[in-house]
């Protein structure tokens, strides 16, 4: 048996068919945190993409791209940045707002957070229309960051945030595409 770290990721996926509305397949990557083989196969393939990015610092979208961020930060060394819904950080922050597919939210960053130049990598564990990372990359772009990436696990192409985020001129990178 040949050993697919990718593939057993993939399989550990889990599809919850008609959720939140009828038609809507959406993926759950609990079941992927839940294993700690699974979950550290799937830290081990950021970490190897970007071991050698020459990054500053890595940047994490409320909520679950906290939990990759900080620990992929962790094991490159790096710091973490949170990009936070609005009202939830305690400093000075820049908020940025975006549409959702039912309506608009708002996520604000520390003004202290990153610093001109620096090299981000930002995360978050899924990209549909990609309003979220959209509006953390402009956030990051104000505090004159540059990123270097926008990844996730899962892409939904057909919803078009990742054409989106490229159009913006920042990378992407997705571990599926469903």
């Amino acid at each position: 048996m040949q050993y697919n770290p990718i593939e057993t990721v993939r399989q550990n996926i889990r599809t919850i068919p008609d959720w939140p509305q009828p038609g809507v397949n959406f993926r759950d990557i609990t079941p992927v945190l839940q294993d700690p083989r699974c979950f550290r196969m799937l830290i081990d393939i950021f970490v190897s993409r970007y071991m050698s990015q020459n990054l500053d610092v890595v940047a994490g979208v409320d909520a679950r791209g906290f939990i990759l961020g900080s620990v992929v930060a962790y094991e490159l060394n790096l710091g973490f940045v949170p990009i936070r819904k609005k009202g939830k950080l305690p400093f000075d922050t820049l908020g940025e707002d975006y549409n959702l597919e039912y309506g608009s939210a708002s996520v604000e960053i520390h003004t202290d957070a990153v610093h001109a130049g620096q090299r981000v990598l930002l995360m978050d564990d899924l990209i549909a229309t990609g309003g979220t990372l959209l509006a953390a990359s402009r956030l990051l772009k104000r505090l004159g960051a540059n990123i270097v990436e926008a990844c996730a696990i899962i892409d939904l192409p057909d919803l078009g945030g990742s054409k989106l985020i490229e159009e913006s001129g920042t990378s992407v990178f997705s571990l599926y595409k469903f």
